[in-house]
């Protein structure tokens, strides 16, 4: 991990301390990703830093460099809300306006990039929740915004086909879920996409803090048509 602000801040003054900073810190510490990931490494800095009671600049440059290497908005408030317990309420409350300030731009909310919609009252008996669906293309393709509230999943389904067939979802807002049976719940974010089969037996909505919107493109086939099936239970569901 290539480092430069000690020098830059600190080489006039204290070139030995940068020089650490910079080579050793940085340079060997934080580049052992065989160790931790760079995504664990981020965490445990944040937590240790807010334990201290610090929240200047440092403390932002984590939150940044957390938000880059993968820790989505959702995740760094549970984390910060599980540490409060045993870091001091104070310090954990004193965090939340840089949370905020650096991860504005990400959306959890019900204002999808491509439009809300209306209720999605025709297929509402294959939800558990409340989803909304904008249809954006009829022609050749079919393409539409699906939106999820909160904890919203539809149910366990198979798009069929003889030939051809299958879904792709672009995830544009929000944090989701999807998973295919027989494998592990994946986490969604914007910028993910989802290649479904066809004839292969899945769910997806979201996450059960966020709302969550993707695009859903369905790809064209021989012989199709979508098989609804049971619900996704909360055990399954909360198992993510």
């Amino acid at each position: 991990m290539k480092q430069t602000a000690g020098r830059k801040q600190l080489g006039d003054l204290a070139p030995k301390f940068a020089e650490l900073n910079d080579d050793v810190l940085f340079g060997e510490v934080w580049s052992r990703v065989d160790k931790l990931s760079l995504k664990e490494r981020c965490i445990k800095t944040v937590v240790a830093l807010i334990s201290k009671g610090i929240t200047d600049n440092s403390l932002k440059y984590h939150l940044n460099n957390a938000k880059n290497n993968g820790v989505s908005k959702i995740e760094m408030v549970e984390i910060i809300t599980h540490i409060a317990f045993y870091i001091g309420w104070p310090n954990a409350w004193a965090v939340f306006p840089l949370v905020r300030e650096v991860y504005q731009d990400e959306k959890t909310s019900n204002n999808p990039l491509f439009g809300l919609g209306n209720p999605n009252n025709e297929y509402a008996k294959y939800f558990v929740g409340k989803s909304y669906l904008n249809v954006l293309n009829k022609e050749g393709i079919f393409i539409a915004n699906v939106t999820f509230e909160p904890g919203c999943r539809n149910n366990w389904h198979i798009h069929k086909a003889r030939k051809g067939g299958g879904q792709i979802l672009l995830c544009t807002d929000g944090e989701g879920r999807y998973q295919e049976e027989g494998k592990d719940i994946r986490k969604l974010m914007p910028g993910d996409v989802v290649y479904i089969p066809a004839n292969v037996k899945h769910w997806h909505g979201a996450s059960k803090d966020s709302w969550f919107s993707h695009i859903s493109i369905e790809i064209p086939g021989e012989d199709t048509s979508n098989e609804w099936l049971e619900k996704v239970s909360d055990e399954e569901y909360f198992n993510n």
